[in-house]
């Protein structure tokens, strides 16, 4: 028997099989509710019964068509030779896989054939016009490729598998993806729809968003340009700091089937941008003060969270950096140190924290009298949580005595005194 195959997964996440199958369910329908609620008069989930469109009208093979074609587009980028080439984390079998690291490139490409196109006579309006197609035309993508993904892992090697997705029931490995690092050829599937289409598409809708306010009423408001200054801010962060996904669970430990590429196709770029699309049809005036203070607050936001994760990244990468030499550690079992000190010692997940205070500045310039523009928040409240737990139970299984003084020492887990 080959040492390093995959074991049969036994801890069984998201409710285990019957959880899975009615996410497969439950996530399209949210993504179908809040957009059709966010488009309404009153855009409050207390209106039912909902407006349903018949599926006809969700179906248009011409925006399928223009999905498809920015897909294409994205990966042509990511194949482009711009970059630099990186090596991943050490796999199970203590092999390393490299990517390409292109994304900033890509995003600029992309916005010049934005830029050309709209001086061209592109009616950047239409994503609003027909958001609700574009979703659609998304959702079954993201239920196609994950088919294909799930076909592609049953001949994979068995040193492939996702530790979490190895359960051999095949709708919760659909669902939480089978293959850890699906590749076709070097074109590393889960890596390119990690940020490309999804993170790039919310800019273009938020974006789509602001020229439709233009075009209703003659200029953007305040409200809607701090909206996409801040949330494009954040995709250029990310961008920027591509390499560095490498790290994260999704990467590392995540199998590629129907969760992340639902979220990476529809769930982020459809729904990360429900502020822009309440504001069109919703508008809000601020203050210049009011406005000022939201200011501050995504500032204070962003700096915990990109100060945070280069400190962690930092010392990953060269623990001996001076940036990090002086920060206390912990020696673990593994080799690897913990850091205990910095942002790290204030709480154990300060990026989690700075995040979430982005997402709050996020949606207050949409008011307080709506509670829809507030679902990012909530709702990613609720997955940090949970993915905070996720990680603390990985950690807790690799570190064992190490993490529990970890633990110990900074007790609280994402928001100081209070969690």
């Amino acid at each position: 028997m080959d040492r390093h195959k995959i074991p049969r997964t036994k801890e069984l996440e998201f409710g285990g099989v019957l959880g899975a199958a009615c996410l497969l369910i439950l996530l399209p329908a949210t993504v179908f509710v809040l957009l059709l609620t966010c488009g309404t008069e009153q855009a409050s989930l207390l209106n039912f019964p909902l407006p349903l469109p018949t599926l006809r009208s969700l179906w248009n093979p011409q925006d399928f068509v223009l999905v498809l074609a920015w897909v294409a587009l994205q990966a042509l980028l990511y194949m482009l030779p711009l970059g630099k080439v990186t090596e991943g984390t050490v796999l199970r079998d203590k092999s390393r896989l490299t990517y390409r690291i292109n994304g900033i490139h890509a995003m600029w490409i992309t916005a010049l054939l934005v830029g050309v196109s709209m001086a061209a006579g592109l009616r950047l309006s239409y994503v609003y016009d027909h958001l609700l197609q574009l979703a659609f035309s998304a959702s079954v993508l993201a239920f196609g490729l994950s088919i294909l993904l799930y076909l592609k892992a049953l001949i994979a090697p068995g040193t492939a598998l996702a530790p979490g997705g190895n359960s051999g029931n095949p709708i919760y490995d659909f669902f939480i993806g089978h293959e850890l690092n699906p590749r076709i050829g070097t074109f590393d599937l889960k890596f390119f729809c990690e940020l490309r289409p999804g993170l790039l598409g919310w800019a273009l809708i938020n974006m789509g968003m602001l020229v439709k306010e233009t075009e209703l009423r003659g200029n953007p408001s305040l409200a809607m340009i701090l909206v996409n200054a801040f949330q494009l801010l954040y995709v250029v962060d990310a961008f920027w700091n591509e390499e560095a996904v490498l790290t994260t669970m999704d990467i590392v430990h995540e199998g590629f089937g129907f969760m992340l590429a639902f979220g990476d196709l529809a769930w982020v770029p459809f729904l990360y941008s429900l502020q822009s699309y309440f504001l069109v049809t919703h508008p809000q005036k601020l203050s210049l003060p009011i406005a000022g203070g939201i200011i501050l607050l995504n500032g204070l936001g962003y700096s915990v969270f990109r100060s945070a994760n280069s400190q962690k990244n930092t010392f990953r990468r060269n623990p001996a950096d001076p940036k990090v030499a002086g920060l206390k550690t912990i020696p673990t079992a593994t080799g690897r140190r913990l850091l205990v000190s910095g942002w790290w010692g204030f709480v154990r997940h300060p990026n989690y924290l700075g995040d979430l205070v982005m997402a709050f500045a996020w949606s207050l310039p949409c008011g307080i009298s709506h509670i829809l523009p507030y679902f990012y928040v909530l709702y990613f409240t609720l997955l940090l949580i949970h993915r905070e737990a996720r990680d603390e139970h990985q950690c807790l299984r690799k570190y064992g005595l190490a993490w529990q003084e970890y633990c110990r020492r900074v007790p609280y887990r994402i928001f100081p005194y209070l969690y």
